[in-house]
């Protein structure tokens, strides 16, 4: 279903208490200038009608920008303004809040077949708008049966997936807080990114948007399949569900492509991870350091004529992982970054948002959602997978960007679908099994 989404308001939220002086210029790292696209990435948030306990919409918004206004006085630099590859003015402008009717569906609607390219309607930017210079926006859509989203757009150039995830968390928390929760931990940043990882004096990042036009289709993966897949892996004790999925979706995806006519069985088959960095530092950074954070691990499938080649990738994978350690840190910190795309290999890239508590820390007191969506545009190749929990945590959602003729095959392959579930979303409805795949996104995915 085609959503109608009408946007109602605008307003600029600004934070609360003014930025001191001395932080009022944030400068981007090494890694926010070379890794980061100059994209969004979002994240939308379901909350279906509760009746009883849910205030109505207008209480609803003032009280998420009230506490919009209080974290941003944590999150300062997302209320400032970009200046080319180089830094933020933390100069306390705010950010654009937009309120929105969504005239034609119910929330149900949208929880039975989420189309993911709809959904982009409930995020204020668009998310290959590299010349915007507004770090963050939100936008509060209102369904006809009174359940809301939450919309978020973060630029890439100043966050990864895990910062992004860390904002919310926080406002969350802090509109908990104002509801009467004290307990609830409001973790600060810290901004230290530029320092881990000094900035070089360039205003153009090295990293393009794809050019060939791309879809998004989400898979559900249960617990079940996933045991199943991990006793295929034999050469590697106990691979993880990461490991797992990524080497028998990097099995299919070879599988299903390689008798197209244009394809160059002389190219190798690059797999690539995304690796959060705070983890390979020594000892391990704290989990709140706010930026971009990561870097990629390559590693080149064997044996690619076999039909074999995926049962020893999970190995492969853990090693090239295993490598990012703290003298690959060192050098990442003089400015070597040797991850660069090449004409003369197939990449496909990989990265996980799972074992973070995206539901119970999304709370902003009326309960947990319903869903959690997010999405992030692709960088300069096809074949990017990002994998989520399940909202009961049992399963894994991956969310596979490429060419639609790829996924139009991938749908058809039989030891692929064997693996994969018919999937819904929200667990608090009484709705029928829908297909397995949930539709396609034009706007392409991104790492992490």
């Amino acid at each position: 279903m085609a959503l109608e989404v009408e946007v109602i308001s605008q307003e600029i939220i600004k934070p609360s208490s003014p930025t001191p002086d001395h932080l009022r210029h944030y400068q981007f790292s090494f890694l926010d200038q070379t890794v980061a696209p100059q994209i969004y990435v979002f994240l939308i948030i379901f909350f279906e009608f509760n009746g009883k306990t849910q205030p109505n919409i207008t209480e609803i918004s003032n009280h998420l920008k009230k506490s919009l206004a209080e974290v941003l006085t944590l999150f300062y630099p997302l209320a400032g303004r970009a200046h080319d590859n180089l830094y933020i003015d933390c100069n306390d402008q705010g950010i654009p809040f937009l309120e929105a009717h969504v005239n034609n569906c119910k929330l149900s609607d949208v929880l039975r077949n989420p189309i993911p390219d709809e959904l982009t309607k409930l995020v204020p930017f668009e998310l290959d708008d590299g010349d915007n210079n507004i770090p963050f926006g939100v936008q509060l859509n209102a369904f006809e049966c009174g359940g809301f989203a939450i919309g978020q757009c973060l630029s890439h150039k100043i966050a990864d997936g895990l910062s992004a995830l860390m904002f919310s968390r926080a406002w969350a928390a802090t509109a908990r807080r104002a509801l009467g929760d004290h307990q609830v931990e409001i973790q600060h940043p810290e901004f230290v990114s530029a320092t881990l990882f000094p900035p070089k004096l360039f205003a153009q990042t090295s990293v393009g948007l794809a050019k060939n036009k791309s879809v998004t289709k989400r898979f559900v993966f249960d617990a079940s399949s996933i045991e199943h897949l991990r006793a295929k892996y034999v050469d590697l004790d106990r691979p993880t569900r990461i490991e797992t999925l990524s080497a028998f979706i990097w099995s299919r995806l070879v599988a299903v492509t390689k008798e197209e006519a244009n394809h160059d069985h002389q190219k190798l088959h690059n797999v690539r991870h995304v690796v959060n960095l705070r983890r390979r530092f020594d000892p391990p950074l704290p989990p709140h350091y706010f930026g971009n954070l990561i870097t990629v691990a390559d590693s080149t499938p064997s044996l690619l004529n076999t039909g074999e080649e995926c049962y020893g990738l999970a190995k492969q994978v853990r090693g090239a992982i295993n490598k990012i350690d703290k003298g690959y840190i060192k050098k990442l910190q003089e400015g070597a970054d040797d991850h660069m795309s090449s004409d003369s290999s197939v990449t496909s890239a990989f990265t996980s948002l799972c074992n973070f508590p995206l539901y119970d820390d999304n709370d902003f007191g009326w309960g947990r959602p319903s869903w959690v969506s997010l999405g992030m545009p692709g960088l300069d190749f096809n074949n990017v997978v990002i994998f989520v929990d399940t909202r009961d945590a049992d399963g894994i959602e991956a969310y596979i960007t490429s060419a639609e003729e790829v996924l139009t095959k991938l749908e058809s392959d039989t030891e692929f679908l064997q693996r994969v579930r018919p999937s819904w979303v929200s667990s608090g409805l009484n709705l029928t099994h829908q297909p397995t795949t949930i539709g396609n996104i034009n706007t392409r995915i991104d790492l992490v």
